[in-house]
């Protein structure tokens, strides 16, 4: 029996992705108003981006520990093995909920085959890693195989992003209100990435053209055989400039395989609208 693969909805991957990869989807919750939202299920990033621009500050919160109960469970009486890479367990709660879940259901079903595993990546960089190892798994490779290559991509994934508006990371506590608002005034450009797992400022740029060159610098810097790889683009409802960024790789680097898709809820709401970020690996894909 092939394994199944289970990711949760800050993989930003879109409905069609999921349905075409046969991934299982386990969505964060998204808070507005008082209201609360399944990522991806009950409202769209479209939504989320639309409601952050007239002023709404979204709350968001990690999948259920009933939600991750009820699905291992039902994989598990179906004597079916599954892998559950989880978002970075430095920005959610999530893995460290899924691995506690886990443990419990192993004590009630000892023969149960069943990996949680920390993918230390956000948005389509998690995205990357789930795609290939569903790859896999729909090529009925090993559990230990698909293990091996996900922490292998885990481990060597790049995460290069820019937000537009500083506003948006000052409400999540990401940086301060002076920062923001001289960011603002000053039109500079975060450049940020990911080290260890948590989001780590990288430069500043001034002008949202010379940020996307910088973006394609770096990943000339760290990229290996990013002409041979896939990777991706994610948005925040800026299409315009993720295809923009997409031109610019291929024209120097030759990358046939882009896969660009919107941000989704959870992790738009703290990034927000305009954000671009861009994902690869800096080591030979395997």
């Amino acid at each position: 029996m092939n394994v199944k693969i289970l990711t949760d909805s800050a993989s930003d991957l879109s409905s069609e992705t999921l349905h075409k990869f046969n991934i299982d989807c386990l969505p964060l919750g998204v808070t507005i108003n008082g209201k609360e939202y399944e990522d991806g299920k009950t409202i769209t990033p479209k939504q989320v981006y639309e409601m952050m621009k007239n002023g709404e500050a979204p709350k968001t919160s990690q999948v259920s520990p009933q939600a991750f109960r009820d699905t291992f469970l039902r994989y598990v009486k179906e004597d079916q093995p599954f892998i559950y890479f989880a978002f970075s367990s430095e920005l959610s709660g999530t893995y460290q909920t899924a691995k506690m879940i886990g443990e419990e259901v192993k004590e009630e079903y000892p023969h149960a085959k069943f990996e949680v595993l920390d993918t230390e990546a956000a948005s389509l960089g998690y995205g990357l890693i789930i795609m290939r190892i569903a790859e896999l798994a729909e090529q009925g490779k090993t559990f230990e195989e698909i293990v091996e290559t996900g922490k292998y991509h885990a481990e060597h994934m790049e995460h290069i992003f820019t937000v537009d508006d500083l506003e948006y990371l000052y409400r999540g506590g990401r940086v301060s209100k002076t920062a923001a608002f001289v960011g603002s005034l000053l039109r500079i450009k975060p450049l940020l990435h990911m080290e260890d797992g948590k989001l780590v400022p990288l430069e500043k740029i001034r002008g949202s053209k010379k940020v996307l060159k910088r973006m394609v610098e770096v990943m000339k810097e760290r990229g290996t055989a990013l002409d041979q790889q896939r990777i991706a683009i994610s948005h925040g409802d800026d299409l315009e400039s993720a295809e923009l960024l997409a031109e610019m790789i291929r024209d120097e680097f030759g990358t046939k395989d882009i896969h660009i898709d919107m941000i989704g809820a959870v992790i738009g709401a703290h990034a927000g609208p305009g954000t671009i970020a861009l994902f690869f690996l800096n080591e030979e894909p395997v």
